[in-house]
């Protein structure tokens, strides 16, 4: 049961980047909620047939905390029907954590799940592309996949860049080689077409956390890779509309003195409401009810969001949840530190403008993080073949000895 465990496993890592594409519509949802469950089920007989339930780190236990007080917020919801509703989502978005906790047990199952992501994320960046290619998209300036959020694609899009890194310098694999190759061009014409400003600030980001780990690697596929994304971006500048390029240089203007589209209000109305209830917040899934706004608006900010809805109670979890998996990045060494820090700290950049915490992509985020500090420890040979330190000059390597 393991082995079928585990094969949900990877397939809910590909799923996720472009489940939003593929929605069955209720009572079955998109394909990572279908896989997800499906893989619940299959999680009982597995811990079962093995050694019983891996022993829990600090960040599982805030989950969990997290979760209790979620459940508990229904009896002071100020709408109980949303707080129920997005509590199972919670739930089944947290759990992935777990997931990978309980079922990544050597560093090659990480790569594997690092490499399923990127290809999914291929996946996404493909839908984007093929809405920019389509009859249908005539006069749209943002481009997106069908089903998704063009800000929520670009975040998605862009935790792909580090882990693809990763996966690029890895020794003697060709096939993920070939997959990150493929994806790093196509990824980031994906993050442009959704003309998202937020996801190309963050693209930036993960871009020179990238170009800080390839560049310790003198590699043909590196040197290739570099010279193929000024084309790319040329390509990218002679063939899409101008309303894409113009709204991607107003992000001068939107952070010297613009209200950042609108977000200016809506955090102004979310404070109002976190004062309204500071302490234990108004219910799971209520911030839009408890600022006033609109049905079809949100937080756009995962610290408000949590703090209207959770109270500072949960914003202490949150906090905490935050510091424990930055400690097990920097507990991390070579590449896989350098790859999942940059993860880490677009996944902060993103979440000042967007409220991240019910995306799968979080949860699983968080769980690759706690899990390679676990292998790290346990398995240190093996995290070293699997992500080795880039090899020194004979000269530096003997200046390195010497000291």
């Amino acid at each position: 049961m393991r082995r079928l465990a585990w094969a949900l496993m990877l397939g809910l890592a590909f799923a996720i980047p472009w489940e939003y594409s593929l929605d069955l519509g209720p009572p079955l949802g998109n394909i990572a909620r279908i896989l997800g469950l499906v893989l619940l089920a299959a999680m009982a007989p597995a811990v079962l047939q093995s050694r019983g339930i891996r022993r829990l780190t600090a960040l599982h236990w805030l989950v969990l905390a997290l979760l209790v007080w979620l459940a508990l917020s229904s009896f002071w919801s100020i709408d109980r029907e949303a707080t129920a509703f997005h509590f199972r989502g919670y739930l089944q978005e947290m759990m992935i954590a777990w997931f990978v906790w309980e079922l990544t047990e050597t560093p090659d199952e990480l790569r594997a799940l690092l490499r399923c992501y990127v290809a999914g994320s291929c996946v996404l960046a493909m839908l984007t592309i093929a809405n920019f290619a389509s009859a249908d998209a005539a006069g749209q300036i943002r481009f997106v996949a069908a089903g998704q959020d063009p800000n929520d694609v670009a975040r998605f899009l862009d935790l792909g860049f580090p882990l693809g890194a990763l996966l690029l310098s890895a020794p003697c694999r060709r096939m993920d080689k070939l997959l990150a190759m493929v994806y790093m061009p196509m990824g980031l014409i994906g993050v442009l077409l959704t003309a998202s400003r937020a996801g190309f600030i963050a693209a930036l980001v993960a871009m020179a956390g990238c170009g800080i780990m390839l560049a310790r690697r003198r590699s043909r596929a590196v040197f290739g890779l570099g010279m193929a994304l000024p084309a790319v971006l040329l390509a990218f500048w002679m063939t899409v509309p101008a309303g894409t390029i113009d709204r991607l240089l107003t992000i001068p203007q939107q952070l010297n003195g613009e209200n950042l589209n609108q977000r200016l209000n809506i955090w102004s109305a979310g404070w109002l409401a976190f004062r309204h209830a500071p302490f234990v917040g108004s219910g799971a899934g209520t911030f839009v009810a408890a600022a006033g706004l609109a049905p079809v608006d949100t937080a756009h900010n995962t610290a408000l969001a949590i703090a209207v809805e959770g109270g500072v109670i949960v914003l202490l979890l949150a906090t905490a949840m935050v510091a424990v998996a930055g400690r097990s990045v920097l507990v991390l060494c070579g590449p896989a530190r350098l790859a999942l820090g940059t993860a880490f700290l677009v996944w902060l950049v993103t979440s000042l403008v967007a409220t991240v915490q019910e995306n799968r992509t979080t949860w699983l985020l968080l769980g690759m993080i706690v899990a390679a500090e676990r292998l790290a420890a346990e398995q240190p040979d093996e995290m070293e073949q699997v992500f080795p330190q880039p090899r020194l000059p004979e000269s530096r390597a003997a200046e390195t000895l010497c000291r």
